[in-house]
Parts: C-alpha cells; structure tokens; sequence
C-alpha cells in the first residue's frame, strides 16, 4: 500500500467534492477549465485544491503562466480519484439500469483508421437502440488503448495487433490481410499482386512504432531484408491514407476500412505476397477483472455483432 493510499484515509468524507474539483483540474490541466466545466468559480476550485494540499501535506501541482502541472503527489493522487470516479458512474449506471432508464456514457478507445467506415455505422446503430447513452471516444495507438483499458480510462478497447496479455479479454477478433494503399494511377497499381520488395521501391506513409500495424509492417520489412524508404512518420492512420490517395506515397491497411474509398476509386487496396502481413488482427477488448457497466455491455455486444459482419463480408 503506497503513501498516497494511507494520506487518503484522513480525508473525510466532505471532501469528496474537493477530490471532484482536483481531478477535474489534473484532467484538464487547468483551475479556469476544471471550473467551467464543474460550473463553479475558479477561486472555489483554487481553495479545494490548496485544502488537500493542506490535508496531504504535500503539493499536488506545480502552477506556471502556462497550467498546472501534477507533482508526484498529484499523478498518486490521480490515480486514485481516476479509478473511483469511474467505479461511481459504474455504479451510477447500475442503479438508472435498475430503475428501467437504461442511460450512462460508454469510453471506446481505437485505431483511428476504424473511423472512416466501421464506427460510423456501430454509432448509429448504437444510437437508434439506446438514445439515452452517449459516447466518449479516443482514436490512439494500439499501446495507448491497452494502456487506457489497464488503467481504468476505457471501457472498451478495439486494438490493432495488441500483445496478448492476461489482464485484457478478447470479445471478438477480426483477422484480414494488410493490403497496400496507392492512388489509381500509380504503377504499383497495374501490378496484380505485388511482393513486399515491389512496395519497398516506392516511399512510404506508417504510423509511429506504438501501432500495432507499423510493428506488423516492420517486422515484414525487417524479414525481407529490404529497406524502406520513409517518407512520413505519423500517429494519424488517416493521413497515412490521404497520402497515399494523392499518390506521394504508399500506406498500408486492411482492406475493410476502406472499401468506400476503393469503390469510390480513390485507393487501389492490393494484396501483397507476404506471409507476414496475412493476418493483421483487429480486437474488441475489455479489462479481465472489471464489471462493465449497462451501457457499456450494450455497446460491446453491438461490436460483437457488427464484427461478425465484417467475417461475412
């Protein structure tokens, strides 16, 4: 048990709503944000805050021109009043369910390049069910997103290559080949299937190593014994698309998220010959140990479902 837990025992009971405004403040990094969104002053948030640094006996942010900035005390804290604000909306969430109203706030976190064309549907399908539930979603890396479900800021995870680990559970799991991206008039797209080394002759748009779909194609790259010539390093996998649909350079994805685009022939997807880049896995994930909520049950059964269509599609 770390100091932080044992300095929060002798915080009573009255303070919670001083818990509120510091965590508020550490989220959004500011005293003037944290009250307008808890709807108070700032001055009422500066004087919770300078109390339980009072009751802690040690600093919880560090004030500069430019924001608060957490010490060390502040981040311990942090994540205590992360894990039990989450488990009050749990709980929250659990007795409108008793009471037939079905509402709450799901936390998605995914790989952006689900955006263009799988979540909008799961979205709207979602909404037509159950009005009464909102969304908070995050586009990240595949690390990120594993590290969100870990530390209790997602309720759901759909992870791109994610590791296997003992802590996260698979709901569902797509498997599909990673094709390569060109723009219709380029060469690459006259070639019915294209080794991994035809590719290496062109530059290339991927994402940054924290992508799953950049340590798939790395390691297929690494295999060949080629060498790839880089032309953007991102962590938006969109951009790595609309680079390739201008024909600057050549990105890599599944071809499930973008059949608009190629029925719109604005991408050629081509399958290469490469046994590394086979069997990219896209995975609906939750946390092993923790109880989900209504509303984020309803949502994880929809993707289920709505993955179960890209297997038979």
């Amino acid at each position: 048990m770390d100091d932080s837990f044992i300095a929060l025992r002798h915080i009573t009971p009255m303070d919670f709503t001083a818990l509120r405004y510091f965590h508020e403040t550490a989220r959004s990094g500011s005293i003037r944000r944290a009250a307008e969104t808890l709807h108070v002053t700032p001055s009422s948030v500066s004087r919770a805050i300078a109390a339980l640094e009072h009751d802690l006996g040690a600093p919880l942010f560090e004030r500069s021109r430019r924001g608060m900035t957490m010490t060390a005390a502040g981040t311990l804290l942090m994540r205590h009043t992360q894990r039990t604000f989450r488990e009050f909306d749990r709980v929250r969430d659990a007795i409108d369910d008793l009471r037939g109203l079905h509402r709450g706030q799901v936390t998605l976190y995914a790989a952006e390049g689900l955006v263009a064309e799988f979540l909008p549907a799961v979205i709207s399908d979602f909404a037509a069910r159950h009005p009464q539930i909102g969304f908070d979603i995050r586009f990240e890396s595949t690390d990120a997103i594993v590290g969100a479900l870990i530390d209790d800021q997602a309720d759901i995870g759909i992870t791109f290559n994610g590791p296997m680990r003992n802590d996260i559970a698979a709901l569902a799991e797509h498997t599909e080949p990673i094709c390569c991206l060109v723009c219709p008039d380029h060469p690459l797209a006259r070639h019915p299937r294209p080794g991994l080394c035809d590719v290496l002759a062109w530059p290339l748009a991927l994402p940054e190593t924290s992508f799953g779909m950049r340590r798939m194609v790395d390691t297929a790259i690494a295999r060949s014994a080629g060498t790839a010539r880089l032309a953007i390093n991102t962590n938006s996998l969109e951009l790595t698309k609309r680079v390739a649909m201008t024909g600057d350079a050549v990105a890599f994805m599944p071809g499930f998220m973008v059949r608009k685009d190629v029925a719109a022939g604005r991408l050629v997807a081509l399958h290469l010959d490469c046994p590394d880049l086979e069997a990219a896995r896209v995975t609906v994930c939750v946390h092993r140990d923790r109880e989900l909520s209504f509303a984020a049950k309803a949502l994880s059964a929809l993707l289920v479902a709505h993955f179960r269509g890209l297997r038979a599609g």
